[in-house]
């Protein structure tokens, strides 16, 4: 449990409804949320095995607006233990993450592992990068052979993270990884025919039907 989300998470509106619902606190309260929480592996694993996230920010109106972005797997990259970084591809221009970013840097991202049934959840703050000035960035974030094209990047400031327990989390697969699951299932079956034609074969050489 990251006593740093929860503290950034729980306003005083969040404690009420907490405490009306009989609910503490359950964190130190020396927690100090102003110091960024480091990534460790586990968390850069997680996050390099990704091919798409959710990215929440938040409007001057206070409304929130909340985005899939997808790409190939690794396009959310870690750059350091504070800094993960992704390619801004071409969508459907509406640009509204990058004008609510404009306005407020504070975002949230959820990322999903629905095959192992996993969530993580991160504050960060949001800085565009135009890459034309960052070549060394660039080179980074480049995804040779996908076909999208890219206007800018985003720089990712980690301020904290938590897990989520798997509860009501459905399992989905992706064709990639069903392709994985079925692999031994596949070359079991080619076995077994393979097996079955040899019988046949030799049964019609003794003139037996099969």
């Amino acid at each position: 449990m990251s006593y740093r989300f929860l503290k950034i998470a729980t306003t005083p509106s969040v404690r009420a409804a907490q405490e009306a619902n009989g609910v503490r606190g359950n964190w130190p309260d020396d927690v100090d949320a102003s110091d960024p929480q480091p990534l460790t592996p586990s968390e850069a694993q997680f996050i390099a095995q990704r091919d798409s996230f959710y990215l929440a920010t938040v409007s001057e109106t206070g409304w929130p607006y909340m985005q899939h972005r997808g790409g190939p797997k690794g396009f959310l990259h870690v750059l350091d233990d504070r800094t993960l970084a992704f390619a801004d591809f071409r969508g459907n221009r509406q640009y509204i993450s990058v004008g609510n970013l404009s306005a407020n840097d504070r975002a949230a991202l959820f990322l999903m592992d629905y095959a192992n049934r996993r969530r993580l959840k991160i504050y960060a703050r949001l800085e565009a990068k135009d890459l034309r000035s960052d070549p060394e960035l660039a080179a980074k974030l480049a995804m040779p052979g996908y076909k999208a094209r890219i206007e800018r990047a985003f720089l990712v400031h980690v301020q904290a993270f938590n897990w989520n327990c798997p509860q009501h989390i459905t399992p989905r697969f992706s064709e990639v990884e069903l392709e994985h699951a079925l692999g031994p299932v596949r070359l079991h079956l080619e076995k077994l025919q393979a097996e079955n034609k040899a019988l046949r074969e030799q049964l019609a050489r003794h003139g037996e039907k099969p």
